[in-house]
This record gives structure tokens, C-alpha cells and sequence, in this order.
């Protein structure tokens, strides 16, 4: 990616981040509010964001409360502040004023891969080109000739895809990604730690030397500890596909990096218009606009997820594995670009600067600028921070 230049970040307003619904919705965001040096759990209403902090110290003990819906629509709360006024700072990069956060906070960060046909198959070209994005082009052919639609519409661990497998196996075909993509087990890695994820408005990170990356728009679910679903944003799991290329066991170098991982632009809850049907239904776009008037356009479906997101969900959490402060779960993207940017066959990467927006009519829009992770804001605020915050402000 080209080195850092001052540059204008983009505008963000009420209208351009919030679900259309929005008067309908039930929106959880979070604050960091100077005065206090800290964050606050928060309320969208309207046109104003309520402090409500004093009820619940974190969005983590808000989503464990069976009463949380009633709360979040009319307890009363603190400060209050205008949204559009929060979205200014918050566009400005001004850490001085209120600015909005990622809407989460102890929850662990995880992540599904594989969980789509289209964005398998670009798996397995970045596995088969080492990550050479110079080879995808031919490896990307060779692979849709020989495996086609073979594994659309297959359930994962089914009959049908052992079949499959073995069909690929005898082709020599079989991949680590199809395994997870068809077989019975599903990917789950955790994206970033607890804390670390950026909002909407921010930068986000990618590693300085890498020259094959994308964004991946994403559904994600928000998890209690009892692993009930109890709302939903939106998620950039930002992907350096030249890193895992060269090796899957580099997924955390390609993964989890400084602002690599973007959550927001709130948390809607599910509640009696919002359900988990809803859930399984959103259309998700994205838009990328670098500063050299590239515009790339994409799009997902959850309709053609391959796992349902309960099943998903069940990978994470249960017996086998508890999570005591609920967890965040990205879903997987569809969208994986093909589309030449550069050298012809090389496909889509990032420059620096590029504006990324992704969005869906029923959670808003979460919109970010790419830097390098070297140059993004450095993550200084963690769970010992964020405690002696609360403790001091008498909210715990």
C-alpha cells in the first residue's frame, strides 16, 4: 500500500449509518466520553444517544439481563448527547470530543470462515498460488473447471458432501478449506482480542508489507453467555489473503492485526420486529472507494450461507466450550473480489485511503478508511484500563 498523506475522512451523518427501520430498532451503542476518560453503554433514541452506564457498566452485563430490550428503549439514563454530533467527532478523528466506539466490549471476538460456496472456492486459489496473486488468475480457472458447482448447495457433513470429497480427492483436488467448507466440523478462530475492534468512522489496519488484501463484509451475531442470540451488526473481517496463502497456520498473522478487525455501527437487539428469521435473511453490500476514483461494488446474501447460524453458534459455545462474558461471532462473507485492480489477473487489494462501506437496510452502515496497521491508531485501552475506568467513576 502507498505511504500515509493527510486526507479528509469521510463524512458520516444520521441518515448514512442507521438502519432505515431505525425508529423501530433497538440499538445499543457505546460512547468514550472525555470528560470521563472512558467508555459508556448507550441508547440510540432518535436523533440522541443516553448514557446508560449507570444501569449497566458494560454492553456485556446489558446483554445478560433477560430485560435488556426494555432498557435500552426507556430506562431512564445520564448524559445524553446528539448522534449527528457524535458522528462528526467521531468521522473528524477527534479523540477530545464524545466520539462513537465499536458497540461491544468483553466479548471474545470469533470468527467463522468457509461459510460460503463462492468466497470457498477463493480459498483454495489463495492455498494453490502460495498466495501469489499474479497465479490467481489461472489456478482460479483450472479449479472452476474441474470443481464447478460441485459444492454449491451441498449441506455441510451431509451424505452428499462425503460424496463430494471423495470425488475431489480423486482429483486431487481436496483442500484444507473444502474440509472445513463442506465437512462436518466448521472454521471458527478467534478474530481479535477482547476490546481491540474499532468502530465506524475509524481507520482500519492492514499490514504495511502485505500486497494481496480485501475486506470481508460481514453479519455478526452478538452472544450472551448462556449462548442465546441476542442481537446482530456488522462486521469487516479485514483479510490478508497473501499471508494465509502461503499457509493456513499463518491465519492470525493475516488476521489479527492493529485495526484489523471493524464492528458497528451499533448492535441491534432482536426483538419482536427483529428476529433471528431476520437475521438469517440480511443482504449485505459493499462499496469501496479508493482515492484515485476506483469504485468497487459487492454483495452477500445469508440466504446462501451453508451452515445455519445457530449451528455455527453450537461450534463456539456449549459444553465443550463456555464463554462467561458472551462473544461475537462473524458469520462469513460471500464476497471475495476477482476484479482486476492493477496487473491484469491480479485482482482486487487495497490502497491506502480506500473508503469501505458496508452495509444492510436493517443494521446501518459501518464505514471505514484503510491504513496501514503500522500507521493506524495504536490499541492502548484494555480490560485493566477499562476497569479502573469504571471503578473509578463509581459505576461498579
Amino acid at each position: 500500500m502507498e505511504s500515509a498523506v493527510a486526507r479528509p475522512r469521510p463524512a458520516l451523518t444520521p441518515e448514512s449509518v442507521l438502519p432505515e427501520d431505525a425508529g423501530q430498532a433497538t440499538l445499543i451503542a457505546r460512547v468514550h466520553e472525555p470528560e470521563w476518560g472512558g467508555p459508556c453503554v448507550a441508547a440510540v433514541r432518535g436523533e440522541h444517544v443516553v448514557d446508560l452506564t449507570a444501569v449497566a457498566p458494560t454492553v456485556s452485563d446489558l446483554l445478560e439481563r433477560d430485560d435488556a430490550e426494555t432498557i435500552v428503549r426507556e430506562a431512564p439514563g445520564g448524559r445524553t448527547w446528539r448522534l449527528a454530533e457524535l458522528l462528526d467527532a467521531t468521522a473528524a478523528g477527534r479523540r477530545d470530543r464524545p466520539h462513537l466506539l465499536a458497540p461491544i466490549d468483553l466479548q471474545v471476538i470469533k470468527a467463522a470462515g468457509v461459510t460460503f460456496a463462492r468466497s470457498l472456492l477463493e480459498r483454495v486459489v489463495e492455498e494453490r498460488t502460495g498466495g501469489d496473486p499474479a497465479q490467481a488468475a489461472r489456478v482460479r480457472m483450472r479449479i472452476g473447471e474441474l470443481v464447478g458447482g460441485a459444492v454449491d448447495h451441498i449441506r455441510p457433513g451431509s451424505p452428499e458432501a462425503e460424496k463430494a470429497k471423495e470425488l475431489l480427492v480423486s482429483e486431487g483436488l481436496w483442500s484444507q478449506y473444502l474440509e472445513v467448507g463442506i465437512g462436518p466440523d466448521a472454521e471458527v478462530f478467534t478474530k481479535a482480542p477482547v476490546l481491540s475492534a474499532v468502530g465506524t468512522g475509524a481507520e482500519i489496519g492492514v499490514l504495511a508489507a502485505s500486497v494481496w488484501n480485501n475486506p470481508e463484509p460481514e453479519a455478526v451475531l452478538v452472544v450472551d453467555s448462556r449462548g442465546r442470540v441476542r442481537g446482530a451488526t456488522l462486521g469487516n473481517d479485514v483479510n490478508l489473503r497473501d499471508v494465509e496463502g502461503r499457509s493456513a497456520l499463518l491465519l492470525s498473522r493475516a488476521k489479527d492485526n492493529n485495526a484489523s478487525c471493524a464492528i458497528g455501527p451499533f448492535v441491534r437487539l432482536l426483538d419482536r420486529g427483529f428476529d433471528l428469521d431476520a437475521v438469517r435473511g440480511l443482504d449485505i453490500d459493499l462499496r469501496i472507494d479508493g482515492r484515485d476514483g476506483y469504485v468497487l461494488h459487492g454483495s452477500s446474501s445469508m440466504r446462501e450461507i451453508s451452515r445455519d447460524v445457530l449451528d455455527l453458534v453450537a461450534a463456539v459455545h456449549g459444553a465443550h466450550h463456555q464463554h462467561p462474558d458472551g462473544f461475537v461471532l462473524f458469520t462469513g462473507t460471500l464476497f471475495a473480489p476477482t476484479e482486476d485492480r492493477h496487473a491484469p489477473g491480479a485482482g482486487f487489494t487495497h490502497e491506502h485511503g480506500d473508503v469501505v462501506r458496508i452495509s444492510s437496510p436493517r443494521l446501518g452502515a459501518l464505514v471505514n478508511t484503510v491504513t496501514s496497521s503500522e500507521q493506524a491508531a495504536p490499541w492502548e485501552f484494555g480490560l485493566r484500563a477499562l476497569m479502573r475506568n469504571l471503578a473509578g467513576r463509581g459505576v461498579l
